[in-house]
């Protein structure tokens, strides 16, 4: 079980994962980008479900410059929605357009700490952390929004300037553990 979260000013572990597309990722694959998200998800959180649209927008509108992952850490014994079947065929429903990784082991949410689903780790090009929390301040409606957590770090971390908010409570599901 994960206890100590990165903090801001880590550098992201690496890891190398299967994803849903049936290729494997690690953090080089995305050596180009200016910034990486790294998103602890799952298929079964209805955090992650409410949220999900708003990860492909902001995958869509800064590609250029960011990528963003999604990985799944939950045991699927008891969780057999999160199963790597089932992720292939929500990946695949949703049309992600981010690579939507399998953490079977569960160790690359123990190497950032990770506690909840989703849960939001940004990194700047040298892959050092500057944002950890939340996506926004209204997670059942996306119209109701007041503030963008982590839009409004990616845009001041694009345009080089400090980032006003580096980390929020995290909301979600908890991870689900092995025993």
């Amino acid at each position: 079980m994960a206890t100590d979260t990165l903090k801001i000013g880590s550098l992201a572990p690496d890891f190398n994962l299967s994803a849903t597309n049936g290729k494997k990722y690690s953090l080089n694959t995305f050596a180009d980008k200016k910034a990486l998200i790294v998103v602890f998800s799952c298929n079964h959180c209805p955090y992650v479900q409410a949220y999900e649209d708003r990860i492909m927008e902001i995958q869509k509108d800064y590609a250029k410059d960011l990528q963003v992952i999604a990985i799944s850490s939950n045991e699927d014994e008891n969780y057999p929605e999160d199963s790597f079947e089932n992720m292939k065929a929500r990946a695949q429903m949703k049309k992600f357009n981010f690579p939507y990784l399998h953490d079977e082991t569960q160790n690359v949410a123990k190497a950032y700490g990770a506690t909840h689903t989703p849960e939001i780790f940004l990194f700047d090009k040298e892959r050092k952390m500057v944002f950890h929390g939340k996506i926004d301040d209204n997670w059942q409606e996306p119209q109701s929004v007041k503030s963008k957590y982590l839009r409004n770090a990616i845009d001041e971390l694009l345009s080089g300037k400090q980032i006003s908010v580096p980390e929020t409570f995290t909301i979600g599901c908890t991870i689900k553990w092995k025993k």
